[in-house]
Formats: structure tokens, C-alpha cells, sequence
């Protein structure tokens, strides 16, 4: 009896359009080799639900066995010819397994004899197969570019939106329970001054589900859709973005925001107070981080201890000290103490220096202020040379997205830092203001401050924070440091005029 080795291969459109589905070719191969006085011992079949990967693994699976049982087969066995390959590199294989492996390449229902004109046919129906193949996947390409160009999404949508059908046509729209989520953690992040752990949690904690199947949000997850412009109404296509027709969930300012607080702040470990950058070890330099400490009560309770070492506390011979939060506290609240003053004279000189400090930055802010105008004019003269360009056709529209995807990143950057130096000033001498007058009763309202209040607090008064073993050494801003240490002349002008100032 002859033995055969045989391969059926189909994809869906062709299914869909020619019937050739892999029953229809296995039953037609199978039925061959019987009307041959044969059998298949060996059946390869690539479906359509196969990846690439998937398909050439099963080819090269093919070649493999054919070579090694070439003495045993009386032939390999293909529905048509454009079943056996996709491409002229595979056909080639094929065909040099009949001419050095002497084993005949037999399409059913495309038969050809073994002879140059019959090779030339079969040579000429592969060609034609790897033409359609090669065409189909230029008017792919073609249509998702002219698919994306017009607005539309060529994909699964992302997360916030979900895919429809309209007017036969597949689009997206926004999935409402999603894009709360969405809008959700942008605003977390944006305006409440969480790390991106804190999001995590934050989200977590409100009893949000991110799907059915996975109820909890993930940490890359989030820091992934914090980055993607889909959700400012843009669309991704070969690393360029252009604008989408779908509704945006983030307004641009939130946006820029977030893509500013990102560049450096990602990678905060936890929501700790004194943790993220705040202090480092006075041993080594290093930043100093804080972990969370679980120890179970004999009663089957837990007790929690927050304690802050050194980033590099196990290396080497650096010294193994850990100290724990309620000891970094009380040194604060220690300093805070310092801070307190009960002479009336003191405190309005103490807003009078505030208030020269800050008359003093506002010459600063100006000459920022003058620079990143100067920029932002800049920005704007070359997004026009550009659209000239591109009106004139001296760039291809790809060159001119890239560029002006860039143009309006950087003025949008721009932009964000006027509108945070317009701001700031103000807002640091209010705030500073208020430090002062919060810290006449610091001690008591510190104790039921939340993290970001204590956080934002701390970068106000202090400068920098070492913690030496276990002593915290903390940096006062200036005037600051002046009350910490108590350090005050007094003297009597002219007119009974009093000047204060620091000895």
C-alpha cells in the first residue's frame, strides 16, 4: 500500500469565498489516496485561526518529516498548489524535495506531471499565490493607513471605549463605566498628589472593577493608559499620532499635567511621608525609602509599623538601621516647636521677609517668563513654515505628522510651564504665608494631617532631609531656618522704628 504525507492550509476569507474549508481538503485528500491504492499516514493542517508563528512552525514540521521519511512516501499530498505555499521560498522547498529526495509534489485537483512543462504550470500557479498574497497585504496596509487618516481606530478599542457596528461600518464609541475609571485616575494623579502606587491604591480602594475577569487594576496598566494619547482624541499608526474622531475623555490641560508630573515621579515605591526622594541616608548618600511591617498579635490581630532605612541597606557594610515613623514624627513635631513664636514683632517681621522674597521672585519669574514667550513664538513660526511645506507637497504627510506631532508637544510644554510660573509665585507666597501662621499651631493640626498635606508642608519649610543613623538633620528654607534656630537682633531706629533680623 502507498503511504502518503499530506497538507491542508485555509484561511477564513478564503473559506468564506471558496468553500475550502479544511474538512472539504481533508476529505479530498484522503479520498485521492484511497482511489491511489494508498493511505495518508501523515496529515499537516494549518487553519486560520493560526498565528504566523503557528503556520511556519507546521510548514517547517512538514519539510522536516518529509526528508527524514522521503525512502517510505510515495508523495506529498496538496488540495491545490496555492495550498501547498503562500510564497516562492516555500514552493521552492517543496520542489526540491522531488528533485533530491525523488518525492513527487501532487495537487489533486490541479494535476501536473513531473516534467518541465508540468513544473512550469505549477511554478506559474505559485507565482500567481504568492502575487494575491503579497497584493492582499498591500491593500491592507493601504486601507488600515486610509482608515486611520480618516479618524478611526483599526483595532480592538482601547480601554474606555468599546467596538460597534454602524452602518456596517466598525467603529468605536465610549464604554461609560470605563471612562470613569479613566477620567478617574487621571484626576488622581493629576490633582491630588499620589505616586502612581497611589493611584493603584486610591482606585482600588474605591471598589472600581477594571474588567469582569480581572476586578483589580494593575500598576503597568494604569501607568500605560496615563501615557496614551487615545484618551486626548488622538490615534496611533506606525509611532505617529493623528487626530481620531472619537470623544476624547481628558481634557488637554489634565493632560500635559499629568505628562509633566510623569517625567520624573513614576517610580515612587509607596505614599509614604518622608519616602519618595524626600530624604536620603546620611551614610551613603542614597535615598532613603519606607516599608510597611505586619506582625500578628497573639489575639490573631495585626499590628502595623511603618519603618524608613536606606535604599542600599543590605549592601555590603552599611549599617543595618531602620527607624521608625512615630520616631521620625516626633523629631518633626520637635522642630515644629522650634518654630513657634510668641513675640508679635518677631511675626511681622517675619511676613515682611516673606514679602521681599517674594517681590524678588517675581523679577525671576518675569525674565522666565520673557524666555519661554521667546520659545513659544518660535514654536509656532516653524508649525507654520511647516504647513507650507506640506501645502507646497515638499514633505510626505508621514515626515509632516512626525513633525508636527513633535511641534505640538514641545508648545504644549510650553505652555504648561507659563501657565504654572503665572501661578506659582502667588501661590508659594500664599502658601508660605500660611505655613507661618500654621505654624504657630503646627503641633496639634500636623497629627490629623493627611500624607499630601504633611508632604506638601515639609517641601515648604525644608530644603532637604538627612536621616544620620537614626536623627533626622532637615535643611530649613530661608526664613525658616531663622525661627528653627531662634536667632533674632533687636534693636530701636530713629522715630521708634524696630528692625528684626536674624544675628
Amino acid at each position: 500500500m502507498k503511504q502518503f504525507a499530506a497538507l491542508a492550509r485555509v484561511s477564513s476569507r478564503e473559506q468564506e469565498r471558496e468553500g475550502f474549508s479544511l474538512e472539504v481538503q481533508e476529505e479530498g485528500l484522503k479520498r485521492y489516496a484511497t482511489q491511489a491504492g494508498g493511505e495518508i499516514v501523515k496529515f499537516f493542517k494549518i487553519a486560520e485561526t493560526a498565528s504566523k508563528g503557528e503556520q511556519r512552525k507546521t510548514f517547517r514540521e512538514l519539510i522536516a518529516y518529509a526528508k527524514k521519511n522521503a525512502f517510505a512516501l510515495d508523495g506529498l499530498l496538496f488540495y491545490k498548489v496555492d495550498r501547498a505555499s503562500r510564497n516562492l521560498f516555500d514552493y521552492v522547498e517543496l520542489e526540491r524535495l522531488e528533485s533530491e529526495h525523488n518525492l513527487p509534489f501532487i495537487s489533486i485537483s490541479q494535476p501536473t506531471e513531473n516534467t518541465p512543462a508540468g513544473r512550469m504550470m505549477r511554478r506559474t500557479l505559485a507565482n500567481m499565490a504568492s502575487f494575491y498574497t503579497e497584493q492582499m497585504s498591500v491593500d491592507v496596509r493601504e486601507g488600515i493607513a486610509r482608515r486611520v487618516k480618516e479618524g478611526w481606530f483599526c483595532g480592538p478599542a482601547p480601554y474606555g471605549y468599546r467596538n460597534i457596528r454602524k452602518d456596517g461600518r466598525g467603529v468605536i464609541e465610549t464604554d461609560p463605566e470605563q471612562a470613569d475609571n479613566v477620567k478617574r485616575m487621571f484626576h488622581l494623579y493629576a490633582y491630588e498628589n499620589l505616586t502612581l502606587d497611589g493611584v493603584v491604591a486610591k482606585i482600588n480602594s474605591e471598589g472600581r472593577v477594571y474588567r469582569p475577569s480581572q476586578p483589580r487594576f494593575p500598576r503597568t496598566s494604569i501607568h500605560t493608559m496615563l501615557k496614551d494619547r487615545c484618551y486626548i482624541g488622538e490615534i496611533q499608526h506606525k509611532g505617529q499620532w493623528y487626530p481620531g474622531k472619537h470623544e476624547p475623555l481628558i481634557d488637554r490641560a489634565t493632560w500635559n499635567r499629568v505628562q509633566a508630573l510623569l517625567g520624573g515621579h513614576v517610580h515612587h515605591a509607596t505614599t509614604l511621608t518622608y519616602a519618595g526622594q524626600f530624604m536620603t541616608c546620611g551614610h551613603c548618600g542614597h535615598p532613603v525609602t519606607g516599608e510597611l511591617v505586619r506582625k500578628k498579635r497573639k489575639d490573631g490581630g495585626v499590628n502595623e509599623h511603618v519603618y524608613y532605612r536606606c535604599a542600599r541597606y543590605a549592601k555590603g557594610d552599611h549599617p543595618r538601621i531602620r527607624v521608625k515613623e512615630a520616631d521620625i514624627e516626633a523629631q518633626v513635631l520637635a522642630i515644629f516647636d522650634k518654630m513657634k513664636v510668641e513675640d508679635e514683632s518677631v511675626r511681622d517681621w517675619f511676613r515682611m521677609v516673606l514679602a521681599s522674597q517674594t517681590r524678588d521672585a517675581q523679577a525671576d519669574s518675569r525674565a522666565q517668563r520673557a524666555e519661554l514667550t521667546r520659545q513659544e513664538s518660535l514654536l509656532i513660526q516653524q508649525q507654520d513654515r511647516l504647513l507650507n511645506m506640506r501645502l507646497a507637497d515638499d514633505i510626505d504627510q508621514d515626515a509632516f505628522a512626525r513633525k508636527h506631532t513633535e511641534l505640538r508637544d514641545r508648545l504644549a510644554s510650553i505652555n504648561l510651564q507659563l501657565d504654572v510660573l503665572d501661578r506659582s509665585h502667588d501661590e508659594t507666597a500664599e502658601l508660605a504665608a500660611k505655613v507661618f501662621e500654621l505654624s504657630q499651631t503646627l503641633k496639634e493640626q500636623w497629627l490629623t494631617a493627611d500624607y499630601a498635606t504633611k508632604r506638601r508642608l515639609l517641601e515648604i519649610v525644608c530644603l532637604n532631609c538627612t536621616l544620620d543613623g537614626v536623627t533626622l538633620c532637615p535643611e530649613m528654607r530661608k526664613p525658616f531656618d531663622v525661627l528653627v534656630e531662634g536667632r533674632f537682633l533687636k534693636t530701636s531706629g530713629e522715630g521708634g522704628i524696630r528692625t528684626l533680623g536674624p544675628v
